[in-house]
């Protein structure tokens, strides 16, 4: 539990590994752009108190680590980073002051799984509590 954060009563750990892919996967455009994309989706995460803890620009898809607030629903984050870094794109490299219907950068989805406390721990930290406090509120 070394990377648990928390707040007086609360404790979390929530990191997430997600993945997503460019429209019309636009390999090209990643060669070129792949320091800027970096820091660009490493502002946005802060931006709504997120923290990427590594990531990874690959010519047809995106691999980040992030921990997000357990305030904050996961869909909406994504969202918002997939959002604000399109725009910044067409902006900063496309020269539009618009991003104009047609023209997405990122294809609709993404993959998700969680990462946190591994499961053996959790198993012993459940049992541990069995024995201080007896089995009586096993289910």
């Amino acid at each position: 539990m070394d990377d648990v954060e928390g707040l007086t009563h609360t404790l979390w750990e929530c990191k997430y590994p997600v993945m997503w892919i460019p429209k019309y996967l636009k390999k090209l455009m990643f060669c070129k752009l792949r320091k800027q994309m970096g820091t660009l989706l490493k502002d946005l995460a802060m931006e709504k108190g997120c923290k990427t803890l590594e990531g990874h620009l690959r010519p047809y898809h995106v691999h980040m680590r992030i921990t997000i607030l357990p305030k904050s629903p996961f869909s909406s984050v994504i969202e918002f980073l997939k959002g604000k870094s399109a725009i910044a794109v067409a902006r900063q490299f496309s020269g539009k002051e618009r991003i104009f219907t047609g023209e997405p950068l990122w294809a609709r989805g993404y993959a998700v799984s969680t990462v946190g406390f591994e499961l053996d721990r959790v198993r012993q930290y459940i049992r541990a509590q069995e024995e201080v406090h007896g089995s009586k509120g096993r289910f």
